[in-house]
């Protein structure tokens, strides 16, 4: 390699060290993704709860749960709390069945989740809206623990990252306690006149106890680690049994762990991903400067001509010297009124007012001018010899005809 090629070569592996260095030193951009699986560190992920629940429930009454609900309960003889949290947690109708059939039985259900599939309402009786937003710009929300009397001064819950909330507007006074409830914190009124909605409640159902929350918020990273916020979150676990088996569900997570190709692994690993993206650079590197010397020349094949508008030349040629003005004036014609048929989708079969004033429609031009052209094609088909100047004139308005519905045929 001569020096010009010594120097490329330098300046681009100097290129490639300023792009990994600048890569490394930029800060990573915040996930706001609602994972909410315990692993996950990032703002709605469930590391802090899930961490905080593993101790208030000793670590041998703590079960995390790998398998649907479905499968699990068939497979296990369990007691105790079933525990499910994500952005959306939606049960089909056997999975379902199955788990009140096992919550009546003296077992708990907990579900968080940020709304919930029409069997369950039903079941409980419940029903479920969507807190307007219309004027909460920072889409802000204000949350209470319930104490019963609203009148009284309430410990105020912050969170500003709802992009919508739910609540339960229908409630069956009879077997249903309401556990937390939630505003529109840009309400300008007093506390005492605030609109509270429930948006956490304790529903008996048989022998055991079902727990629903519209807000799943709760149980992340962001909200917790939001002091005092941490007091809301534990004033709702307070209504579980610890001292039972808790069983948390893995299953039903938007940000589960999934079988992964060897090639994601590799661009989800900086490390991994700038080694391989240096690799393919040099190789693109090798390939222009060693073959660029080695390869042969490609030969040019010329591509077959198009022999169409020369035997279309020919054939008029032999009409124009043979003075067939008026076979050239028909061949014009009948080719006019395909293009009529093909693009303007028009039977001209007919030549009547009714098709006149549809041609002119649909072709951008005027019904006179459209009139005077096919004026002109019923003189040439009449005649028996057709003048030079004749067919001049019917070639002009025909192409005249067709340039004003250019635009038509484009799209």
């Amino acid at each position: 390699m001569d020096r010009k090629g010594k120097i490329y070569v330098a300046l681009t592996a100097l290129v490639i060290l300023l792009l990994v260095v600048a890569e490394y030193s930029k800060p990573k951009e915040i996930n706001w993704f609602p994972t909410y699986t315990k692993h996950h560190k990032i703002p709605f992920g469930t590391y802090v709860f899930h961490d905080q629940l593993e101790r208030i429930v000793s670590k041998k009454h703590f079960i995390d749960v790998e398998t649907p609900p479905y499968e699990y309960l068939k497979k296990e003889a369990i007691s105790g709390t079933y525990f499910f949290v994500n952005d959306v947690v939606n049960f089909d109708e056997a999975e379902l069945n199955s788990l009140l059939e096992w919550t009546a039985k003296g077992n708990t259900l907990f579900v968080g989740s940020s709304q919930f599939g029409t069997q369950l309402l039903d079941t409980l009786g419940l029903e479920q809206s969507i807190i307007s937003n219309f004027n909460n710009i920072n889409n802000s929300f204000d949350l209470y623990l319930n104490h019963g009397d609203l009148n009284k001064s309430l410990d105020t819950f912050s969170f500003d990252k709802a992009g919508f909330v739910h609540y339960f507007d229908k409630l069956n006074n009879k077997t249903t306690q309401v556990i937390s409830l939630i505003d529109n914190a840009t309400e300008d009124t007093l506390s005492s006149d605030k609109t509270h909605y429930p948006n956490t409640i304790k529903h008996n159902f048989g022998k055991g106890t079902i727990i629903l929350s519209l807000f799943p918020q709760a149980f992340t990273n962001y909200f917790i680690l939001n002091t005092p916020n941490q007091n809301f979150t534990a004033g709702i676990l307070s209504y579980l049994d610890t001292s039972k088996p808790l069983y948390f569900d893995n299953h039903y997570k938007s940000g589960k762990k999934v079988s992964l190709s060897p090639m994601h692994v590799f661009l989800n690993n900086t490390n991994l991903k700038w080694a391989y993206y240096i690799m393919l650079i040099a190789v693109l590197f090798y390939v222009v400067f060693e073959g660029k010397r080695k390869q042969r020349a490609v030969p040019v094949i010329e591509p077959l001509k198009n022999q169409t508008v020369d035997f279309t030349r020919t054939i008029a040629n032999m009409y124009y010297e043979n003075g067939q003005n008026n076979a050239i004036a028909k061949h014009k014609i009948q080719h006019f009124l395909e293009y009529i048929r093909t693009h303007l989708h028009l039977n001209t079969n007919t030549i009547n007012t009714v098709f006149i004033t549809n041609l002119a429609a649909r072709s951008n031009n005027t019904i006179a001018d459209t009139q005077a052209l096919f004026n002109l094609i019923e003189t040439i088909t009449n005649q028996d010899k057709t003048s030079v100047e004749l067919i001049q004139k019917l070639n002009t308005s025909i192409e005249l005809f067709k340039s004003n519905n250019e635009w038509k045929i484009k799209t």
